[in-house]
Protein backbone atom coordinates (compact mmCIF):
# COMPACT_ATOMS: atom_id res chain seq x y z
CA UNK A 1 0.00 0.00 0.00
CA UNK A 2 1.53 3.31 -1.28
CA UNK A 3 2.03 5.80 1.07
CA UNK A 4 0.67 9.62 1.23
CA UNK A 5 2.07 11.48 -1.69
CA UNK A 6 4.76 14.00 0.43
CA UNK A 7 3.76 17.59 -0.37
CA UNK A 8 7.35 19.20 -2.55
CA UNK A 9 6.50 22.40 -0.39
CA UNK A 10 6.02 21.68 2.71
CA UNK A 11 8.33 18.85 3.36
CA UNK A 12 11.49 18.79 4.40
CA UNK A 13 13.80 18.22 1.63
CA UNK A 14 13.96 21.37 -0.39
CA UNK A 15 17.21 23.00 -0.12
CA UNK A 16 18.21 26.30 1.83
CA UNK A 17 17.71 29.53 -0.79
CA UNK A 18 20.66 30.67 -1.52
CA UNK A 19 20.84 34.84 -0.82
CA UNK A 20 21.28 37.43 -3.35
CA UNK A 21 25.25 38.39 -3.93
CA UNK A 22 25.99 41.80 -3.31
CA UNK A 23 27.32 43.92 -5.67
CA UNK A 24 30.90 45.21 -5.06
CA UNK A 25 31.89 48.67 -6.14
CA UNK A 26 35.72 49.32 -6.54
CA UNK A 27 36.72 52.58 -4.69
CA UNK A 28 38.00 54.63 -7.38
CA UNK A 29 41.70 56.34 -6.88
CA UNK A 30 40.30 59.55 -5.94
CA UNK A 31 38.19 58.68 -3.46
CA UNK A 32 38.60 58.58 0.22
CA UNK A 33 40.51 60.64 2.66
CA UNK A 34 44.01 59.58 1.47
CA UNK A 35 45.14 60.97 -1.39
CA UNK A 36 47.93 59.15 -4.17
CA UNK A 37 51.10 61.75 -4.71
CA UNK A 38 50.01 62.91 -8.18
CA UNK A 39 46.50 64.28 -6.69
CA UNK A 40 48.39 65.97 -3.58
CA UNK A 41 50.83 67.57 -5.82
CA UNK A 42 47.91 68.82 -7.81
CA UNK A 43 46.22 69.99 -5.03
CA UNK A 44 48.67 71.66 -3.60
CA UNK A 45 49.82 73.66 -7.22
CA UNK A 46 46.13 74.36 -7.62
CA UNK A 47 46.55 76.20 -3.60
CA UNK A 48 49.64 78.13 -4.44
CA UNK A 49 48.37 79.04 -7.97
CA UNK A 50 45.39 80.82 -5.63
CA UNK A 51 47.34 82.20 -3.06
CA UNK A 52 49.46 84.00 -5.94
CA UNK A 53 46.57 85.24 -7.66
CA UNK A 54 45.33 86.47 -4.06
CA UNK A 55 48.75 87.88 -3.68
CA UNK A 56 48.85 89.86 -7.40
CA UNK A 57 45.23 91.47 -7.10
CA UNK A 58 45.91 92.88 -3.64
CA UNK A 59 49.14 94.24 -4.88
CA UNK A 60 47.21 95.27 -8.46
CA UNK A 61 44.75 97.19 -5.86
CA UNK A 62 47.40 98.80 -3.76
CA UNK A 63 48.79 100.58 -6.90
CA UNK A 64 45.32 101.35 -8.22
CA UNK A 65 45.20 103.01 -4.62
CA UNK A 66 48.96 105.01 -3.88
CA UNK A 67 49.48 105.54 -7.64
CA UNK A 68 53.71 106.13 -7.29
CA UNK A 69 53.77 107.32 -10.71
CA UNK A 70 53.06 110.31 -9.25
CA UNK A 71 56.82 110.34 -8.33
CA UNK A 72 58.90 113.03 -10.67
CA UNK A 73 62.13 112.08 -11.53
CA UNK A 74 64.56 115.20 -13.29
CA UNK A 75 68.41 115.26 -13.99
CA UNK A 76 68.58 118.98 -12.66
CA UNK A 77 72.06 119.68 -13.76
CA UNK A 78 74.69 117.99 -15.64
CA UNK A 79 78.73 117.88 -16.48
CA UNK A 80 79.94 116.29 -19.02
CA UNK A 81 84.15 116.80 -18.93
CA UNK A 82 85.29 114.23 -21.19
CA UNK A 83 83.69 111.92 -23.78
CA UNK A 84 86.43 110.58 -26.17
CA UNK A 85 86.31 107.73 -28.35
CA UNK A 86 90.10 106.17 -28.86
CA UNK A 87 91.14 104.20 -31.95
CA UNK A 88 90.50 101.49 -30.24
CA UNK A 89 87.01 101.94 -29.52
CA UNK A 90 87.69 102.60 -25.78
CA UNK A 91 85.23 105.14 -24.69
CA UNK A 92 87.20 107.96 -21.91
CA UNK A 93 84.17 109.60 -20.12
CA UNK A 94 83.68 111.62 -17.23
CA UNK A 95 79.78 112.48 -16.36
CA UNK A 96 78.89 113.48 -13.25
CA UNK A 97 74.41 114.60 -12.66
CA UNK A 98 72.19 116.10 -10.07
CA UNK A 99 69.16 114.13 -9.98
CA UNK A 100 65.71 115.24 -7.74
CA UNK A 101 63.51 112.94 -6.97
CA UNK A 102 60.11 114.10 -6.08
CA UNK A 103 57.37 112.50 -3.89
CA UNK A 104 54.54 114.79 -3.70
CA UNK A 105 52.12 112.67 -1.98
CA UNK A 106 50.54 113.21 1.20
CA UNK A 107 50.06 109.78 2.81
CA UNK A 108 52.84 107.66 1.39
CA UNK A 109 56.18 107.47 1.85
CA UNK A 110 58.59 105.45 -0.01
CA UNK A 111 61.73 102.88 0.51
CA UNK A 112 64.10 102.57 -2.32
CA UNK A 113 65.87 99.48 -1.18
CA UNK A 114 68.12 99.17 -3.69
CA UNK A 115 69.22 102.22 -6.86
CA UNK A 116 71.28 101.33 -9.76
CA UNK A 117 72.38 104.30 -12.47
CA UNK A 118 73.46 102.97 -16.11
CA UNK A 119 74.85 105.42 -18.56
CA UNK A 120 74.24 104.32 -22.33
CA UNK A 121 75.44 105.65 -25.95
CA UNK A 122 73.75 104.32 -28.94
CA UNK A 123 72.60 101.41 -26.61
CA UNK A 124 75.28 100.27 -25.56
CA UNK A 125 75.88 100.51 -21.47
CA UNK A 126 79.28 101.72 -20.79
CA UNK A 127 79.15 101.94 -16.92
CA UNK A 128 77.21 101.81 -14.03
CA UNK A 129 77.25 102.76 -10.21
CA UNK A 130 75.25 101.82 -7.33
CA UNK A 131 73.61 104.72 -5.12
CA UNK A 132 72.72 104.36 -1.55
CA UNK A 133 69.47 103.30 -0.60
CA UNK A 134 67.07 105.56 1.57
CA UNK A 135 63.43 106.56 2.54
CA UNK A 136 61.62 109.13 1.15
CA UNK A 137 58.76 110.75 3.68
CA UNK A 138 55.71 113.05 2.45
CA UNK A 139 55.85 115.65 0.49
CA UNK A 140 59.95 115.28 0.32
CA UNK A 141 62.38 115.99 -2.54
CA UNK A 142 66.04 113.76 -2.03
CA UNK A 143 68.78 114.57 -4.02
CA UNK A 144 71.02 112.00 -6.05
CA UNK A 145 74.68 112.52 -7.31
CA UNK A 146 75.89 109.77 -9.99
CA UNK A 147 78.84 110.07 -11.33
CA UNK A 148 80.49 107.95 -14.08
CA UNK A 149 84.07 108.13 -14.26
CA UNK A 150 86.65 106.03 -16.31
CA UNK A 151 87.04 103.70 -19.64
CA UNK A 152 85.40 101.17 -21.46
CA UNK A 153 85.26 99.61 -24.67
CA UNK A 154 82.19 100.16 -26.74
CA UNK A 155 81.67 98.90 -30.58
CA UNK A 156 81.14 101.76 -32.14
CA UNK A 157 81.02 100.90 -36.27
CA UNK A 158 80.12 102.46 -39.83
CA UNK A 159 76.86 104.76 -39.03
CA UNK A 160 77.07 104.41 -34.94
CA UNK A 161 81.04 105.56 -35.54
CA UNK A 162 79.88 108.78 -38.30
CA UNK A 163 77.14 109.44 -35.30
CA UNK A 164 79.89 109.87 -32.42
CA UNK A 165 81.99 112.02 -34.97
CA UNK A 166 79.06 114.20 -36.04
CA UNK A 167 78.08 114.68 -32.32
CA UNK A 168 81.75 115.52 -31.53
CA UNK A 169 81.35 118.04 -33.86
CA UNK A 170 78.41 119.75 -32.82
CA UNK A 171 79.43 119.83 -28.68
CA UNK A 172 76.24 117.89 -27.91
CA UNK A 173 76.21 114.13 -26.95
CA UNK A 174 72.95 111.90 -26.82
CA UNK A 175 73.59 109.63 -23.66
CA UNK A 176 70.75 107.51 -22.04
CA UNK A 177 70.43 107.36 -18.33
CA UNK A 178 68.78 104.61 -16.18
CA UNK A 179 67.73 104.02 -12.94
CA UNK A 180 66.79 100.78 -12.13
CA UNK A 181 65.88 100.28 -8.18
CA UNK A 182 63.37 98.45 -5.92
CA UNK A 183 60.76 100.43 -4.14
CA UNK A 184 58.12 99.46 -1.09
CA UNK A 185 55.21 102.21 -0.16
CA UNK A 186 54.19 102.84 3.21
CA UNK A 187 50.83 104.01 4.14
CA UNK A 188 50.59 104.17 7.99
CA UNK A 189 51.75 101.17 9.43
CA UNK A 190 51.46 99.21 6.33
CA UNK A 191 53.97 98.48 3.98
CA UNK A 192 53.68 97.31 0.44
CA UNK A 193 55.39 94.61 -2.11
CA UNK A 194 58.43 95.47 -3.43
CA UNK A 195 58.44 96.72 -6.94
CA UNK A 196 60.41 97.62 -9.67
CA UNK A 197 60.13 100.82 -11.42
CA UNK A 198 62.40 101.49 -14.52
CA UNK A 199 63.06 105.02 -14.87
CA UNK A 200 64.85 106.44 -18.11
CA UNK A 201 66.51 110.16 -18.76
CA UNK A 202 67.37 111.17 -22.51
CA UNK A 203 70.48 113.34 -22.02
CA UNK A 204 71.46 116.20 -24.52
CA UNK A 205 75.18 116.70 -22.84
CA UNK A 206 76.89 119.87 -23.89
CA UNK A 207 81.04 118.41 -23.68
CA UNK A 208 83.46 121.15 -22.14
CA UNK A 209 86.60 121.40 -23.75
CA UNK A 210 88.85 122.61 -20.58
CA UNK A 211 87.16 120.28 -18.13
CA UNK A 212 85.27 122.85 -16.86
CA UNK A 213 81.09 122.69 -16.95
CA UNK A 214 79.83 123.29 -19.85
CA UNK A 215 77.05 125.62 -20.09
CA UNK A 216 73.43 124.76 -21.94
CA UNK A 217 72.33 121.90 -20.16
CA UNK A 218 68.28 121.97 -20.01
CA UNK A 219 66.93 120.60 -16.98
CA UNK A 220 65.34 117.12 -18.30
CA UNK A 221 62.19 115.11 -16.67
CA UNK A 222 62.80 111.58 -16.71
CA UNK A 223 60.09 109.25 -17.85
CA UNK A 224 59.18 106.37 -15.27
CA UNK A 225 57.92 103.81 -17.42
CA UNK A 226 54.14 101.91 -16.13
CA UNK A 227 54.86 98.58 -18.49
CA UNK A 228 58.07 97.92 -16.80
CA UNK A 229 56.66 98.46 -12.88
CA UNK A 230 56.79 94.76 -11.88
CA UNK A 231 56.17 92.96 -8.75
CA UNK A 232 58.90 91.03 -6.73
CA UNK A 233 59.53 88.90 -3.67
Amino acid sequence: MAGPKQDPLNGAYYEQPIPPQRAYHRPGRGSGFFCGPGSLLNALVNLSTTILGVIMIVAFLFWLLIRPLKVKVYVERASLTQFNLASSNTLHYNLSLDVSVRNPNKKIGIYYDTLEARAFYQGQRFDYVSLPSFYQGHKNTTMLYPIFEGQNFIALEGSAADDFNREKSEGDFQVDVKIHARVRFKVGPFKSFRFKPDVECELTLPLSNDGISATGFERTKCDIHLLHMRFVH
